[in-house]
């Protein structure tokens, strides 16, 4: 008899700790999820930013149409092909800004100064939207990893999360701006798996 009552108390024990192992999965999955959306938000905002600023007819025509080329692609990019043209757009606004001669010009321009320190905030939250994406999947992955995890398929039928791994760095003539916070040097980037 005392054999069954350890049995079940070892059963119980073992219970406990799959449902709450399965909940901290589920908690991670929805701060994953809520870190994607958040991440979806600052890219769009970015990409929006940038293509009203290059219709705003205050860039050199060139760079109107790089700038809009660019930030178009990144809004309407599958999602298979999203980090490469958000990236791309990154590789624009860095094209574009350079050197401040352009900044200087579009803030001379009439409601440039407000345009301009907007993009400089979307083109700084853009990194930040994903070190804490990849700080949630990193999480993710490794409680996935455990073993109990794999075994008792406690992660159900959710896909294995991915880093999104993008160019992320700001123009040099937006991160000078007044205001603006120097970005770390690697401090966005995530650690290898």
């Amino acid at each position: 008899m005392s054999t069954l009552i350890w049995i079940a108390v070892a059963l119980v024990v073992i219970a406990v700790y799959l449902s709450w192992t399965a909940g901290r999965l589920d908690r991670l999955h929805s701060r994953l999820d809520a870190a994607r959306a958040a991440l979806d938000a600052q890219l769009l905002r970015r990409a929006s930013v940038a293509q009203e600023l290059a219709t705003a007819g205050v860039l050199d025509p060139a760079a109107s149409i790089v700038l809009y080329q660019a930030a178009h692609a990144a809004r309407q990019s599958e999602e298979e092909h999203r980090e490469v043209a958000e990236s791309e757009l990154s590789q624009a606004l860095r094209a574009v800004f350079e050197d401040s001669a352009q900044a200087e010009a579009v803030r001379e321009a009439p409601g440039g100064e407000e345009a301009l320190g907007e993009l400089a905030e979307a083109v700084r939250r853009v990194p930040m939207a994903r070190r804490f994406h990849n700080d949630a999947v990193r999480a993710a992955r490794a409680l996935r990893r455990h073993r109990t995890v794999r075994w008792f398929r406690l992660a159900g039928h959710a896909p294995f999360p991915l880093a999104f791994e993008m160019d992320d760095e700001p123009p040099a003539a937006l991160g000078r701006m007044p205001g603006a916070e120097e970005p770390e040097p690697g401090g966005d980037r995530p650690a290898a798996d």
